[in-house]
């Protein structure tokens, strides 16, 4: 059977869309990963502009001096300030926390955009590697929400010592994530120059992801 010109069009039209809903559907799904993680990112340093206001308030409330009648009547409002203040000694890993979940999902976005760009990846390959996207970017999402309950634990029954090794752990494995990310990237990158057939084409793939 012969295929008609018109025919072979429409089936490698057909194609074309079939890959391009398939490739629309990961890209879907990786952003709604990406944007989670940002929001979460946004959550905590909001978070973390509210334990410095809270600070400043407890250290403005001591220079003050006040008496011990008016400590009485906010005694309250004072716990709540001291049980801030006990997060502060965390304060710089949960903002150092931040900053790598940052990195991370600028990594991602940048790789990932290469990644499309690279021929030398077919449609399943890049299927693949969307689904190791997601994964490390869902399980930096949970480290996240760890991350909150322990920000919000002064209203919890947790000691310092408790939330100071969670935050540890935490800290930890959002480092893991990253470095997960990464690994993952340069694999790729060594497998894209791997297939390459040419010194021209080699210097293609290291112009795209910017290798000198």
């Amino acid at each position: 059977m012969i295929t008609l010109p018109e025919q072979k069009a429409n089936a490698q039209f057909v194609i074309g869309e079939v890959l391009n809903q398939t490739v629309g559907k990961i890209i879907r799904a990786i952003d709604l990963s990406v944007q989670r993680a940002q929001n979460q990112i946004i959550w905590l340093q909001n978070a973390q502009k509210v334990i410095e206001t809270q600070l400043n308030q407890l250290k403005l409330s001591q220079i003050a001096g006040v008496g011990q009648q008016q400590t009485d009547l906010f005694s309250k409002y004072y716990n709540e300030l001291f049980e801030v203040k006990a997060l502060i000694s965390d304060y710089e890993q949960v903002k150092n926390i931040t900053l790598r979940q940052e990195m991370l999902v600028k990594e991602y976005q940048s790789a990932w955009t290469l990644t499309q760009e690279d021929e030398h990846f077919t449609a399943a390959e890049l299927q693949h590697i969307s689904a190791v996207y997601t994964g490390i970017l869902d399980e930096s999402v949970k480290n996240l929400d760890q991350l909150m309950v322990v920000i919000n634990s002064f209203k919890t029954q947790m000691t310092d010592g408790q939330r100071m090794e969670i935050i540890s752990r935490i800290a930890k494995k959002i480092e893991g994530n990253y470095n997960d990310l990464k690994h993952f990237n340069n694999e790729n990158i060594l497998l894209s120059l791997g297939r390459a057939k040419s010194s021209q084409e080699v210097q293609s793939v290291k112009n795209l992801y910017g290798i000198h």
